[in-house]
C-alpha cells in the first residue's frame, strides 16, 4: 500500500479510535452489571480497560504479530462470564465466591498463553486448529457478534417492547453506512465507519436529548474487583479451557491477516503475539476484566477501510489509552450512543462473513462432506439461540460450555476434523 498522507493518517487514526472505543466500552460496563459491581469499581475497570486495551494494541503491532488488529476483550470469554453469572445463583455461589475462582482460572489461563508462546507451543495448536476448524470459529465468531449488535441497535423500552422511533433511526444509519462503504468513491468509502459514528451521535443527541452524566472523578483503585482470588476446581479446568480454545483467535486473526496483507506470519510472530495476549489477560484478572485476545473482527474493519497503514493503528492506541489517564476524556467518550455504535459496527462486521466464506473455497461438499462444517456451525447458531438457563439441570461446570455455540461449535469441528478423515468421501 502506497503511504498514506498526513491527513489520511490523522482521519485514520480517529477512525481507528472510534472503532477500537465502540468494541471496548460496553464490556467492562456489562461485566460490571453482571457482578453487581459499585459504580465506582465500574468506573475503575473502564479506565483500566481503556489503558490496558490502548497499550496492548501498541505492543501488538510493534512487537507481537506486527499486524494491525485489535487487541481486546475476547468475545468467547465474555460469553462465557456473562453465562457464569447468570447461572451462579441457581447452584448457591456468590458473586464474590464466583469472581475470586474466575480470577484465579483466568490467571492460570494467562499464563497458560504465555508458556505457550515462550515455549513455542503453536505447532502444538495450529495441529488442532486446522483451516476447517478455523473456518467454522469465523463462521461462528460472526454470528455471535452480529447476534449482539443487532440486538444492541434495536433498544428496547422498560416493558421489554420494541422502541420504535430508536430502532428505525439504528437501522436507517446501518442502511446510510452500507451505502457510503458500497457506493461511495475513495477515500469517502475508506471512511464510512467514522463518518457514521460521528454522524450518527450527532444526530442521535439532537433527535434525542438527554443529559448523561458519567463521573470519572471518584477513582478509587483497588486489585481484583470481583473477589478475592481462590481455588474452585471446576471454574479452573472451565477457564483453563477456554484459554485454550481463546487461542483459535489468535491464530485465526493472522492467518487471515496473512491473506489480507500477502505476506506470510513467521512463528516468531505467533510466539510474540501469545506472550503479549498472556501478559494482559493475568493484567486483566488483576483489573477484572475480560481476558484479551487478537479481533479476527478487525478483518472485516481493514476490509471495510482499505487502510491497511499501522501507523493510524498504533496512534489511535496511544489516543485511547489517553481516555483511562485523563478523565474528561474518558467521561465525554462514554456518551457515545450504544444504539449508534453497534449500528456502525454491525456494518463493519458484515464483512467478517466475506471473510469466512473465502476461508471455505478450497473445499468441495457433498451430501456426507457437508457435515464437516453444518454440523459444528448449525448446532453453534442453535445454541446462541437458547437462554442459558435452559441447561440449568445440567452440572454447573459444565453448563458454561454447553451453553456457549461458539466454544461448542468449535470444540466439535476439533473432534469431527480428528475422528473422520474427510479425503475418503469427497
Amino acid at each position: 500500500m502506497s503511504k498514506l498522507s498526513s491527513s489520511t493518517t490523522l482521519l485514520a487514526s480517529v477512525q481507528w479510535f472510534f472503532f477500537i472505543f465502540a468494541n471496548t466500552v460496553v464490556v467492562p460496563i456489562s461485566i460490571g452489571d453482571a457482578f453487581q459491581l459499585s459504580s465506582d469499581q465500574i468506573i475503575m475497570t473502564i479506565r483500566s480497560s481503556f489503558f490496558l486495551t490502548g497499550i496492548a494494541c501498541i505492543l501488538q503491532a510493534w512487537i507481537g504479530h506486527r499486524y494491525p488488529l485489535l487487541e481486546g476483550h475476547s468475545g468467547m470469554w465474555w460469553g462465557l462470564i456473562l453465562s457464569l453469572c447468570t447461572s451462579a445463583s441457581s447452584v448457591g455461589m456468590t458473586y464474590v465466591e464466583l469472581g475470586g475462582s474466575l480470577a484465579l482460572g483466568i490467571f492460570l489461563a494467562g499464563i497458560i498463553t504465555i508458556i505457550v508462546g515462550a515455549f513455542n507451543l503453536v505447532p502444538l495448536l495450529q495441529k488442532n486448529f486446522t483451516p476447517m476448524v478455523m473456518s467454522i470459529y469465523l463462521f461462528l465468531l460472526t454470528i455471535q457478534l452480529i447476534l449482539i449488535f443487532f440486538k444492541g441497535m434495536l433498544k428496547l423500552t422498560p416493558n421489554g417492547s420494541l422502541d420504535i422511533s430508536v430502532s428505525t433511526f439504528s437501522i436507517g444509519l446501518v442502511i446510510l453506512v452500507s451505502i457510503i462503504s458500497i457506493k461511495g468513491k475513495g477515500i469517502f468509502s475508506n471512511f464510512a465507519i467514522l463518518i457514521g459514528m460521528i454522524v450518527g451521535w450527532i444526530f442521535y443527541v439532537w433527535i434525542f436529548p438527554s443529559n448523561p452524566s458519567v463521573n470519572y472523578t471518584n477513582f478509587h483503585f483497588s486489585i481484583f474487583p470481583w473477589g478475592k482470588p481462590h481455588l474452585q476446581m471446576g471454574i479452573a479446568i472451565t477457564a483453563c479451557l477456554a484459554g485454550i480454545l481463546n487461542a483459535s483467535n489468535t491464530i485465526a486473526s493472522l492467518k487471515a491477516s496473512e491473506s489480507l496483507h500477502g505476506i506470510k506470519t513467521h512463528s516468531k510472530q505467533y510466539r510474540f503475539s501469545f506472550t503479549v495476549t498472556g501478559i494482559f489477560t493475568c493484567l486483566g484478572a488483576m483489573f477484572g476484566l475480560v481476558p484479551y485476545a487478537p479481533f479476527t473482527s478487525t478483518i472485516g474493519f481493514l476490509e471495510s477501510t482499505k487502510i491497511l497503514s499501522k501507523k493510524p493503528f498504533i496512534i489511535s492506541g496511544g489516543l485511547f489509552a489517553l481516555l483511562g489517564v485523563i478523565a474528561p476524556l474518558g467521561a465525554f467518550f462514554s456518551t457515545l450512543p450504544v444504539a449508534v455504535g453497534n449500528a456502525v459496527l454491525f456494518v463493519a462486521y458484515l464483512q467478517l462473513f466475506g471473510t469466512a466464506l473465502r476461508s471455505i473455497q478450497s473445499y468441495s461438499f457433498n451430501s456426507r462432506t457437508i457435515y464437516r462444517i453444518a454440523f459444528p456451525v448449525l448446532i453453534g447458531v442453535s445454541l446462541m439461540n437458547m437462554s442459558p438457563n435452559v441447561f440449568k439441570n445440567i452440572s454447573f461446570y459444565v453448563r458454561p460450555l454447553i451453553s456457549n455455540g461458539l466454544l461448542t461449535g468449535i470444540l466439535i469441528s476439533i473432534l469431527l476434523e480428528r475422528l473422520i478423515k474427510w479425503s475418503k468421501y469427497e
